[in-house]
This record gives structure tokens, C-alpha cells and sequence, in this order.
């Protein structure tokens, strides 16, 4: 027996409305990942994730089409997936997937803050040119994603002034990496 909160209302149906909003959270985070996967490259997990992201989206269409007359579905469709798109980005940003390129162009000596970055393990180059204001120094080095944030801790502890960029790599072969933790370290509770 459902309890009965009005005529047209019952329990059930609120049953029926988490289901289709944790339903579209899974679908859209999945979607989500699917296409960070892709635009990293990562040919064999995107398809996977793909057949769980349409299977679970055609069950929740299914059950939208079964009472089209129902606003309170559409609302639970709707939340669902914009839940499921900021679910997705924290899961991603999360696991850090990829590498970057950081760019640092400064006008002063390079040498210092490039043997800082050695020293820490992060592979450099250096590169002099010619810039809007005169001569230049370009450091540039590839780091996976996880390491973002320490190179960019190390940038603003040495000069918070400096200006760099940080690009999206898509592939990278051989070079200088510092040694990382597995990826089951970045889920550690309370981390």
C-alpha cells in the first residue's frame, strides 16, 4: 500500500521521481566522462561508458513517455541532468586525467626558477625570444594533471607576477615526469 498525498499523488510516484533524477545524474556524469575520455584520447574506456549512458537515458525517456502529462517528472529529468554535468566535472577534475604544458615567459633571467623545476622533477626547456617588450625567456614543461597544482604553487611562491599559460596536451612521448601516486591515492577519504 502507498501512502495517498493527494488525488493524483502518491509515494509511489515520488519513488518514481528519485529514480528518474539519480537515473539521469548517472547517465549525464557518464556522458560527461565520455567526453573527456574522448577528447583525451582514451579509445577504449569512451565506448563503454557510452552503452551505460544511452541505456540508462533510454529507460529514463521511457518512463517520462509513460505519463507525458506529469511536470514533476520533467522537473526530476531536468535537475537531474544539470546535477549529473557538475557531478561529472568533479569526478573528472577528481582523477585528473591528462597532461598540460605550462608556458612561462618572463623578461628576467629564466635560469633560477627553471633549476627550481628540476629540482622538484619537472623536465624543462628554455627557449629566448623576442616579445612586445623586448627580449624574453620561455620555460616550458609538460606535467600530467595531477601535478597542476604544485607547479602553479611553485610559480606563485617564486614570483605571484609571473605570467604563464597552461595548455592541454594531447599526447605525449618520452620527457621528464616527476614520479606520481597511483590513481587510487587520489581517492583516499578525507583527502
Amino acid at each position: 500500500m502507498f501512502i495517498e498525498l493527494s488525488d493524483n499523488f502518491t509515494f509511489s510516484h515520488f519513488i518514481l521521481l528519485a529514480l528518474i533524477f539519480v537515473a539521469r545524474i548517472c547517465d549525464v556524469t557518464l556522458g560527461t566522462l565520455r567526453i573527456i575520455f574522448v577528447s583525451k584520447g582514451y579509445k577504449s574506456i569512451a565506448p563503454i561508458l557510452g552503452f551505460f549512458e544511452v541505456l540508462l537515458w533510454i529507460i529514463v525517456v521511457s518512463q517520462l513517455l509513460n505519463s507525458v502529462d506529469s511536470w514533476f517528472k520533467y522537473l526530476a529529468f531536468a535537475g537531474g541532468f544539470a546535477t549529473g554535468n557538475f557531478v561529472g566535472m568533479k569526478i573528472e577534475e577528481r582523477i585528473a586525467i591528462g597532461t598540460m604544458l605550462v608556458r612561462i615567459t618572463m623578461s628576467k633571467n629564466a635560469r633560477e626558477l627553471m633549476n627550481m623545476l628540476n629540482e622538484n622533477g619537472f623536465g624543462t626547456t628554455l627557449v629566448e625570444a623576442e616579445g612586445a617588450k623586448g627580449k624574453v625567456n620561455i620555460i616550458m614543461s609538460v606535467v600530467s594533471r595531477k601535478s597542476i597544482n604544485d607547479v602553479q604553487k611553485m610559480l606563485a611562491d617564486y614570483d605571484e607576477n609571473l605570467f604563464y599559460c597552461i595548455e592541454d596536451v594531447r599526447s605525449v612521448t618520452k620527457g621528464v615526469f616527476p614520479t606520481s601516486n597511483n590513481i587510487g591515492s587520489r581517492w583516499r577519504i578525507g583527502k
